[in-house]
């Protein structure tokens, strides 16, 4: 009894999703080794080609029959794809996973200036205040002394006038004339 030369890929506990990245990779790495075959067999040596690109061969015109073949090479050009796509997957991760880092610390380094930008502003506000403040008492003290200035230059005035009306009893001639200021 010998052996299947494939199985069916639905046969191989996958799900519909793997069973068709399947097909396309098997495709893929089928293409990839009958490209490799022919450039290094040459021209002339078709017919003494070895079984398993014969596989790879079927395997790549029967992609969308949908099944796998088990001689040992289709096999191992399948796995080794694999292999080299999952480390490629995991490299593309990994340079993700760095970008992503990169971003975040950028991130972070714009958020911790802001948030010494927006501490330093809020102090510069606060001196402000603090000097708006100031200017505040300072000016009402000079309105109080401004009032009493006002208030004493009218008492002033007031009192020049006074001096200046003639009084009872007196006469501008006696006086010398009217006062002057």
């Amino acid at each position: 009894m010998s052996l299947p030369q494939s199985i069916a890929d639905t046969n191989l506990g996958l799900t519909a999703s793997e069973i068709q990245i399947l097909r396309q990779q098997q495709q893929i790495a089928a293409q990839g080794h009958a490209t490799q075959s022919q450039a290094g067999r040459g021209r002339g040596q078709s017919r003494s080609s070895n079984p398993s690109s014969r596989a790879a061969s079927a395997a790549s015109s029967q992609g969308g029959q949908g099944r796998v073949f088990l001689d040992p090479g289709s096999l191992q050009r399948l796995y080794a794809h694999f292999e080299h796509l999952m480390r490629r997957i995991q490299d593309r991760i990994a340079d993700l996973e760095e970008a992503t880092q990169r971003s975040v610390q950028a991130s972070y380094d714009r958020a911790g200036n802001m948030i010494q930008n927006a501490d330093a502003e809020i102090a510069r506000m606060k001196r402000i205040m603090a000097e708006i403040d100031h200017l505040e008492g300072e000016f009402d003290k000079v309105k109080r002394i401004r009032d009493v200035i006002k208030e004493l230059r009218k008492r002033v005035d007031e009192l020049d006038r006074r001096m200046d009306q003639p009084r009872s009893g007196h006469s501008q001639a006696a006086s010398g004339g009217p006062r002057r200021r």
